[in-house]
């Protein structure tokens, strides 16, 4: 009996120690379930600082993605959707660095306890894009232990991976790092291009820029098969896909998007509903 408990022990360590941590378009590990509800990966919580409860209220939701919008405001990251909504109070790390810290102590490395994966924190710059990141890299140095890690070439998994998005003038400074705790929100001009799933693991764009569908009657048949094509090349480099600006508001044209976006495999679906994307997700997906 004592044999039989100790391989078991050892299959267990071994099975968390096997592979990195990545952002998984599907599931969990088999057998975390008894932990806890599995996280919806592909759920990505726009404007998250809206809600009551910043960060919390989405992973109440089990999202694995959340969007804080950034400015550099005498040296600090305030959190806010437009300039008249700055609070000193309400900075990056207060709302999102801190409580993340915290939580992945308390769940001994993992956001979500027992769950293997990595939450991403897509942190979009709405001030000047070199001098802003340079103060977030400045504060995920700080925590450098909470996120992913390029270094000299090679990605180290964290519990937490940092996606820069907004003002572009921040891919100079990333690039010319060997080392950062953050990686670049590319766009589909970039897909294809030298930007490499090291740099730019996450490809976004706007859904009205390059599709006219809004989920009224069927999905054009050169739409769907350019949607199909975006996946297809990402996913052939190792990037994930997301877009926003997609329907979001409850009913059958939101639900036809999505449906469509899954059936793609897109990697994240976006929205500000936090618990109708869940009760889709948990309907439509087994992951």
């Amino acid at each position: 009996m004592a044999l039989t408990t100790r391989r078991r022990a050892l299959t267990t360590l071994g099975a968390a120690l096997a592979g990195a941590v990545t952002l998984p378009a599907q599931g969990a590990l088999a057998g975390e379930q008894r932990h806890g509800p599995r996280p919806l990966w592909r759920a990505h919580a726009h404007n998250d600082y809206e809600h009551p409860r910043p960060l919390l209220d989405a992973l109440d939701h089990r999202f694995g993605s959340v969007e804080a919008d950034v400015f550099l405001v005498d040296g600090r990251l305030l959190v806010a959707h437009d300039p008249e909504d700055l609070d000193p109070a309400r900075t990056l790390e207060a709302l999102y660095l801190d409580p993340l810290a915290a939580r992945v102590r308390a769940h001994h490395g993992s956001v979500y306890r027992g769950h293997r994966g990595s939450l991403q924190l897509l942190v979009d710059l709405k001030t000047e894009g070199s001098s802003t990141y340079r103060e977030l890299d400045r504060l995920l140095r700080r925590h450098h232990r909470l996120f992913t890690t390029y270094a000299h070439g090679r990605v180290f998994p964290g519990p937490v991976t940092a996606v820069v998005s907004g003002d572009r003038a921040a891919r100079g400074p990333m690039e010319a790092q060997t080392v950062r705790r953050a990686f670049y929100d590319g766009r589909l001009t970039d897909l294809g291009g030298p930007a490499t799933a090291s740099f730019a693991p996450l490809i976004s764009d706007n859904w009205t820029r390059h599709f006219t569908w809004q989920g009224v009657g069927a999905f054009p048949a050169a739409e769907r098969q350019k949607l199909h094509d975006i996946v297809r090349t990402a996913h052939a480099r190792g990037q994930r896909v997301r877009f926003w600006a997609t329907p979001d508001q409850p009913g059958p044209q939101r639900d036809a998007v999505w449906t469509e976006l899954l059936a793609a495999g897109a990697d994240h679906l976006n929205t500000d509903d936090l618990a109708g994307l869940a009760t889709f997700l948990d309907t439509h997906t087994q992951a």
